[in-house]
């Protein structure tokens, strides 16, 4: 009874102090949430006003690639008034030589894009799965290729292009842009090739699969979303590249787009047709675009892999 009598005192204390807790824990809960509708909104504003900042200029790109001259000088540069034409378009496909750019600056990406990602593959496969000091020694020698900007080396890269026969050929300007591109791609090879668990390999050798099966049925299927991301990084490098089309070619046979785009806008220094150039450029953008499209899925995953590394 003394007992009951003694305990009673403490169970009303404990009874007082709960909704004391559960009114703190109220309290610091709606201050979290507080807290995150302040970021949710910050976030918010802030990626809009980046998003403006990023489209302002294709919005004006492509508004005055829809202009004839007349109407590109005096027609409000942000408001679709005055009237739209196609005129542009129809000078950029009549003028000579843009289709030619075109079919170069694709097979410059394409060709690119095949070496790169198989050479990246096959490298990083092999740098993965042979802990040797042979492929630690050749990662590195690899990776010192990043270190080394392309800026630097054009000359040498001019005298051993007439050297090999090479120069002015669109084979050569793909191996050298691969070249170029390679020690970024095996870094981002290896370092996803590394997530594949050991076990899954372990299980391919026990089943009996060699080399190689490993590598066609296994590594290339886990593989599909950093090699979409090389893809894309190299399609992206090798249309947009200027430095090494002006140093390596020379006719206009093996021209490219960027190339010609400037050939084209220095040659009409005093009568530039602003609203030409810019329809040229709309078009330049849109086979990237494609190719992200076709991609993006694999490149979401591919960079997703990297994030939760």
């Amino acid at each position: 009874m003394v007992a009951t009598v003694a305990g009673a005192p403490g169970r009303t204390a404990a009874r007082q102090k709960a909704p004391a807790k559960a009114a703190a824990r109220a309290s610091t809960l709606g201050g979290i949430r507080g807290r995150s509708k302040v970021s949710r909104f910050a976030a918010f504003l802030l990626g809009t006003i980046w998003l403006v900042f990023v489209l302002a200029p294709v919005y004006y790109m492509v508004l005055i690639s829809f202009r004839s001259p007349a109407q590109y000088l005096t027609a409000n540069a942000w408001l679709p008034t005055g009237g739209l034409t196609l005129s542009s378009y129809s000078a950029v496909f009549d003028s000579s030589g843009i289709g030619t750019y075109f079919r170069n600056s694709a097979e410059l990406a394409v060709g690119t894009i095949l070496v790169v990602v198989v050479l990246s593959l096959a490298a990083g496969y092999r740098i993965v799965r042979r802990a040797s000091r042979f492929s630690a020694v050749s990662f590195r020698v690899i990776l010192f290729g990043i270190a080394i900007p392309i800026q630097a080396i054009v000359i040498p890269l001019y005298f051993m292009t007439n050297k090999m026969h090479i120069y002015d050929t669109m084979y050569g300007l793909v191996l050298v842009l691969a070249a170029s591109l390679i020690p970024v791609a095996v870094l981002l090879m290896v370092n996803y090739l590394r997530l594949i668990p050991r076990q899954l390999y372990d299980a391919m050798a026990v089943d009996g699969a060699g080399s190689w099966t490993t590598f066609t049925h296994l590594v290339i299927p886990m593989g599909r979303p950093v090699m979409a991301v090389i893809g894309i990084y190299s399609g992206l490098g090798a249309w947009n590249n200027f430095l090494l089309p002006l140093i390596l070619t020379q006719s206009n046979s093996n021209m490219v787009l960027p190339l010609g785009m400037y050939r084209f806008a220095s040659s009409n220094q005093y009568a530039l047709n602003v609203p030409v150039v810019m329809a040229t450029v709309v078009l330049s953008v849109l086979p990237l675009l494609v190719l992200y499209i076709g991609l993006r899925r694999q490149f979401v995953k591919g960079i997703g892999g990297f994030a939760l590394r």
